[in-house]
């Protein structure tokens, strides 16, 4: 049984906990597991992070695919069939008044071997507001693994892709 946070909807395809933005924003390096739960046309994950030692906590986060169908597989197919990409993944940038990013694999191999499968970009379909989740890019088709949560409304980033 999965504990049931409040929502927000989000960028592109994922929506996070607000709750978790609260516990996250001050930490500077937790560890992520998933689990997965199917609920109607999305698809909740949870993660258990850890924010200290012997402190830790969850958060969910809500998969829209029709927001962004590329996102959304790639971010499922991390979950579902490379769990142990999670393993000792941290949050290597958190930016106060910003954003938190996360996405590269602890485990060198890993991060190579991801960082060569870039997505083509979805359709811009939702803004950055606060508590979204979105994939970091340096250019067009340049998304591979690394996220970001915005914990501002950054809406100056939709136009990015």
């Amino acid at each position: 049984k999965m504990k049931m946070l409040p929502t927000l909807p989000c960028h592109r395809f994922l929506a996070l906990a607000v709750s978790w933005l609260l516990l996250f924003s001050s930490q500077g390096g937790p560890h992520v597991t998933a689990q997965q739960e199917q609920v109607t046309t999305t698809t909740l994950v949870e993660f258990q992070v850890q924010l200290a030692p012997g402190q830790s906590d969850t958060f969910q986060v809500e998969v829209h695919p029709e927001w962004a169908p590329l996102g959304a597989a790639r971010f499922l197919e991390l979950v579902d069939e490379v769990p142990t990409f999670w393993k000792g993944l941290r949050f290597f940038r958190v930016i106060n008044g910003f954003m938190a990013q996360f996405g590269i694999p602890a485990q060198p191999e890993m991060a190579a071997l991801w960082r060569e499968k870039t997505l083509l970009d979805d359709p811009v379909t939702q803004s950055n507001q606060r508590g979204y989740l979105s994939f970091a890019t340096s250019g067009k088709d340049s998304r591979t693994t690394q996220m970001f949560i915005n914990l501002v409304d950054n809406s100056n980033l939709n136009d990015m892709g």
